[in-house]
This record gives C-alpha cells, structure tokens and sequence, in this order.
C-alpha cells in the first residue's frame, strides 16, 4: 500500500490551499482515511476523517469550519481543501488509511501513512 501526498507549499495567513493524496496498492473505497500534521516538536494530531464513501466526515475542533475533506473513489484521491489558513496551521500534513471502517482519530490505528507534505502559513 503506497500512499502519495502533494500539494503544499508556502501561502499567506488567510489564504487557501488543497492538498491531495492519491492511494495504490489497495482497494481505496472500501476505508476511512484521515489526514493528520505534525508541526515542529510537536505530537502528530488528528485534522480530518472520512468513511468510505464520503457520507460522514469528522475534525478537529481546530480547524471546523475551515477545512474541507473529501474523496474521489474513481482517482484513488482524498483531498483537505483549507480555507482562511492561520500560521498556527503549519505543520507537516499526512494522510493515513487502515483502520478499518470508522473514523479514528488516533494515529496509532492507522496502518498506513504516506509520507507528508508540508504546508507554511506566514502572517
């Protein structure tokens, strides 16, 4: 199972930016993904989750309102759409599968990480 994220970069406090991450090796409709970040000496932490046909979607309290998940079962690709960015929100963001059916917002249920993508909010 490979996982493959794209799409960060540097943008502006207040700005928008869409990351992707496309899956390989498994049958990608039938699980829940989650995107994760980890900042700079900080604990990995849970953003985002959505089962497997994208019916329910779950955040953090952090980021409700601004955040987007969602997925494509005929790309293999899950998206977070970020809306009204803060710098708070830099860190190094990983999607994740391999928990199973639900939602689960603790890294350690996850079997499978791709390998980030790092996102930069200036203010």
């Amino acid at each position: 199972v490979q996982l493959q994220a794209s799409g960060g970069g540097l943008v502006q406090a207040g700005g928008s930016l869409r990351i992707s991450c496309v899956v390989s090796g498994r049958t990608f409709s039938s699980y829940a993904m989650g995107w994760f970040r980890q900042a700079p000496g900080k604990e990995r932490e849970f953003v985002a989750g959505v089962v497997w046909n994208g019916a329910t979607t779950y955040y953090s309290d952090s980021v409700k309102g601004r955040f987007t998940i969602s997925r494509d079962n005929a790309k293999n690709t899950l998206y977070l759409q970020m809306n009204s960015l803060k710098p708070e929100d830099t860190a190094d963001y990983y999607c994740a599968t391999g928990a199973g059916w639900v939602i689960s917002t603790a890294p350690n249920d996850y079997a499978y990480w791709g390998q980030g993508t790092q996102v930069t909010v200036s203010s």
